[in-house]
């Protein structure tokens, strides 16, 4: 029996990978969860936020084809979010029929200067490519796609395939906040939510977030006739992400193990490692801090991800969730979580119990 019309578009968030960091996990639970990946998925269409490692393996065990995105959403600019955007661009290609529509890949653009140098640096590091150090996304996807033209010329003179450019148009986010510095001041206090895309069925809102030294990070939620969700990116805990969740049907947020990160890098005892632990606690966020974030925006539902380690044992996250006012989950790969009025996300609300 077909299915009606509301039913064919109830929007739901397929969890593709949960594990933040550029690292491959090692040790107890390694390979269970992927890099951060997530489907946004309204009817027949999907919606991705960022390509960490594995994201077109995990697209394809989700069933979610590549020909059935229509944008591409990355938060910033580090290697744990895009170092698969190149594969997906290029093994896509394959997938590709005549009349296809253009999938819109949004993101950042340049940074416009170098961080600061840690104030634990005894000698200043030198960048690497200093002509060009802090590309955007524009300028990553045309050099991901440089670095692969040996390969793409073959297929598109001697097999006639088409070109990434054909159906791939990555776009620089436009900052409209006049106050933004990616210095000085990359999360400007009070900022409003503003679209970065829109079609008949999402309009995507973005906020800059805080995640030091990184600049722009962005979080972004996404509105359906059925519900909304929001996704945090990378950031520690920070007003502008509150604003922009303020009601949300679902939000998926980071979070970090932080007796991880002093039991890893304090026994160093080293100017690299104190350095870690300094990036790590200005730049993500405790399981307690997100639950904190996610009452104060009145979320309905909390599902943490970007979880690091990705190797975590699933009880630290969970100690957490006692203090959420709705329902709690922390999401394996591939997980399916409908939101918004569908009667499957009631269901879950209902259901209350931590997964």
């Amino acid at each position: 029996m077909a299915l009606s019309p509301h039913e064919d578009l109830a929007p739901r968030v397929v969890t593709l990978g949960t594990a933040g960091g550029p690292r491959w996990w090692t040790g107890e639970n390694a390979g269970q969860r992927a890099g951060i990946a997530t489907a946004v998925v309204v009817g027949g269409s999907t919606y991705l936020v960022d390509a960490g490692h594995g994201v077109g393996r995990q697209l394809m065990l989700a069933g979610l084809p590549i020909n059935s995105l229509r944008g591409v959403f990355v938060t910033h600019m580090h290697s744990d979010h895009t170092i698969d955007l190149g594969s997906l661009a290029i093994f896509g290609l394959f997938t590709f029929q005549d009349g296809q529509r253009p999938v819109r890949i949004v993101g950042p653009g340049d940074r416009g200067a170098l961080p600061p140098v840690s104030p634990r640096a005894a000698v200043p590091p030198t960048p690497v490519f200093p002509l060009s150090p802090t590309p955007g996304i524009t300028e990553m996807f045309t050099n991901l796609m440089r670095a692969h033209a040996t390969d793409l010329n073959d297929r598109i003179l001697d097999a006639l395939r088409p070109s990434p450019f054909d159906y791939f148009i990555p776009e620089d986010i436009s900052i409209p906040d006049p106050a933004y510095h990616p210095n000085s001041n990359p999360t400007p206090a009070g900022m409003l939510p503003f679209t970065v895309y829109e079609d008949e069925l999402v309009t995507v809102t973005a906020t800059l977030v805080q995640h030091p030294p990184v600049a722009p990070a962005f979080a972004f939620r996404f509105d359906t006739a059925a519900g909304s969700v929001t996704i945090s990116g990378d950031t520690a805990p920070c007003e502008n992400l509150v604003r922009l969740a303020r009601g949300t049907d679902l939000l998926l947020h980071e979070a970090i193990d932080f007796d991880w990160v002093h039991r890893t890098y304090a026994s160093s005892g080293s100017e690299v490692g104190q350095a870690s632990i300094d990036h790590h606690r200005k730049s993500h966020t405790s399981p307690e801090d997100a639950v904190d974030l996610a009452n104060r925006a009145g979320a309905r539902t909390l599902a943490l991800h970007h979880l690091v380690p990705g190797t975590t044992p699933r009880s630290v996250w969970e100690r957490a969730g006692a203090q959420f006012n709705g329902t709690f989950l922390i999401p394996d790969d591939l997980d399916s979580i409908p939101f918004g009025n569908s009667p499957t996300a009631h269901t879950l609300e209902e259901a209350g119990a931590v997964r």
